[in-house]
């Protein structure tokens, strides 16, 4: 162990034990380590010849690590808004792979070292990885991986997390800066009654899955009065404590923890929440398993067909597939399960219909076996079992009235032409 104290001097003595050209993981989420990113930036030449790797969330991580040196480069599941400047000079790749399909990739990928944000370690000398385990474990079980851990006072230690022992790592920093949060924004009259829509669906016993955005905000704070449902999610945000507040019995597993600090803070002391990797918060098989498994997530278009878009705007890719799939198909497995996927029926002040004809052909996230409950403010399509006829006819139902008409035609079309 270097014992280096400040994340830049740690950086240096583990940059120099590297490779020129390496590739490196970076974790992400609410354990993005920033005062690394801070001392690569003071130190650009420790950046060049490096292959960032990492999952870095759209609306959460902020950091565009292949924009850290000019000789830098980054691999990552996700176009984060931070990382369009890198993508667009051919610096950062996305590699179209599902969450858990990611954890597999990174068991076995070329990697020359990692960088995790860890808890202060505890009287064991264990640190811990506190509310975002996320793909820390898989890195952790790489003997071949030297590690380097920065340590954070502010990332708390849940007693129902993954921990490891501090000689794990070879290298250490220490710094003390809030975690990477992402607020509760204000709420469109819209989401209001899709979240009616997604309450009157959750059944009795019903374990959920959710991801952040405003949707999920919507049905989080819609559901915060029932009591005996549990939470299996691969990410929580603030308005499960409100939920937690409701039901002093609510379990709740996840792998990542993304909100404020009065997120962080309640969930450090919390027994009723326990944090997994996400090769269990997102194992298809675990998913199936659990009775009434209702996914609940969000998209940017669905088509006629049923097919979803959750990545592309216009034809830019502003986001990734993340766990979406993964959570589908373990809701269509699970006994009683259900997969919704919910969106507000219009973009641009009304003007633009997001229940589209057709997607475009490179905008095809979710195909139309794997949809199952298409809401909007206008209601609930249910999309399992029909046939082409009657799921178009179930979409257009649920798309804003000003578009049904111009989408009817557009079926009517299409179909003539099958």
């Amino acid at each position: 162990m270097a014992g280096e104290v400040t994340p830049l001097a740690a950086l240096r003595s583990f940059r120099a034990s590297l490779p020129a050209r390496a590739r490196l993981y970076v974790g992400g989420c609410s354990g993005e380590p920033l005062g690394i990113a801070e001392a690569f930036r003071a130190a650009p030449d420790l950046a060049a010849g490096l292959t960032f790797v990492g999952q870095w969330v759209p609306g959460l991580n902020a950091t565009d690590w292949a924009s850290l040196s000019p000789h830098a480069q980054a691999e990552t599941t996700f176009l984060a808004p931070a990382l369009r400047p890198s993508f667009e000079a051919g610096r950062t790749r996305i590699l179209p792979m599902t969450y858990f399909q990611s954890w597999d990739w990174l068991c076995h990928a070329p990697l020359d070292g990692a960088v995790l944000l860890v808890s202060p370690p505890d009287q064991e000398g264990n640190v811990s990885l506190g509310v975002s385990p996320d793909f820390g474990p898989a890195l952790l079980a790489r003997t071949d991986l030297p590690l380097l851990a920065l340590i954070n006072p502010e990332m708390p230690a849940p007693r129902h997390s993954v921990k490891a022992p501090l000689s794990r790592f070879i290298w250490i920093a220490e710094e003390a800066r809030p975690l990477a949060s992402a607020p509760p924004s204000p709420l469109a009259p819209a989401f209001t009654a899709i979240a009616g829509h997604i309450a009157g669906l959750v059944q009795a016993g019903a374990a959920l899955q959710f991801g952040i955005g405003n949707v999920q905000q919507a049905a989080l704070t819609a559901l915060a009065g029932r009591k005996g449902l549990s939470v299996w999610s691969g990410i929580v945000s603030d308005p499960v404590l409100g939920m937690l507040d409701a039901d002093p019995a609510l379990p709740i597993t996840t792998g990542v923890a993304v909100g404020t600090e009065a997120l962080y803070r309640r969930l450090a002391d919390e027994p009723r929440v326990r944090f997994l990797p996400v090769c269990e918060t997102h194992n298809i098989a675990r998913l199936a398993a659990l009775r009434r498994f209702t996914a609940i997530n969000s998209v940017l278009e669905v088509d006629l067909f049923g097919q979803a878009n959750a990545e592309f705007i216009r034809g830019r890719q502003v986001s990734g597939t993340g766990g979406l799939t993964d959570f589908l198909r373990g809701a269509r497995a699970s006994q009683g399960g259900i997969g919704i996927t919910a969106l507000v029926s219009t973009a641009a002040g009304g003007a633009v219909s997001r229940i589209v004809p057709q997607l475009a052909p490179d905008a095809t996230s979710v195909a139309r076996a794997d949809m199952d409950v298409v809401i909007t403010e206008h209601g609930s399509a249910h999309l399992r079992g029909l046939d082409l006829d009657a799921r178009a006819e179930a979409l257009i139902a649920v798309a804003d009235p000003a578009h049904q008409d111009a989408l009817a035609n557009a079926w009517d079309d299409m179909r003539g032409k099958m």
